[in-house]
């Protein structure tokens, strides 16, 4: 439950940044969907086995401070936009050209990571063995063809 200190707001907001401060966003809203990703790009940008991420709509992000962004071919094909600091090269977000009124928030880059917890679970065959994957949360070996229609 959040408190006054909380970086969630009681409409759903939240807030975040990269490692050194020196890019900052806020949220409007609470995420529209919360997944957890398995596959290589998500892995390597993250520096662990999976990147956790919060669906939010773009009009209701706001950015200060500059990312550099790499770009990645998804296995659908579609350009994979990783933002990081330039400076301390931190994970802040992706953007997707399927989705390009949506932004991808990493959960590392938040303030509270209470809100993050995972709804859906993306490329687990993809998982290491060692990777627990909570049985209660729907799991999907590669991307699913149709994504939870208040995503797209």
């Amino acid at each position: 439950m959040a408190d006054e200190t909380s970086a969630t707001d009681k409409n759903g907001g939240f807030t975040g940044s990269c490692l050194c401060g020196a890019v900052h966003y806020e949220s409007a809203v609470g995420p529209v969907l919360v997944g957890q990703c398995h596959c290589e790009a998500c892995r390597k940008s993250s520096g662990t086995d999976h990147s956790t991420n919060l669906f939010v709509p773009d009009d209701a992000f706001t950015l200060t401070g500059t990312l550099k962004y790499f770009d990645t071919t998804a296995d659908s094909g579609n350009i994979v936009s990783q933002g990081f600091c330039p400076d301390c090269g931190a994970s802040v977000l992706m953007r997707n050209s399927m989705m390009p009124d949506k932004v991808f928030i990493k959960a590392s880059s938040l303030d509270d990571l209470e809100i993050a917890r995972p709804q859906m679970v993306v490329f687990a065959s993809r998982a290491p063995s060692w990777r627990h994957l909570d049985p209660d949360v729907p799991t999907f070996p590669e991307m699913p063809t149709r994504m939870p229609k208040e995503v797209v």
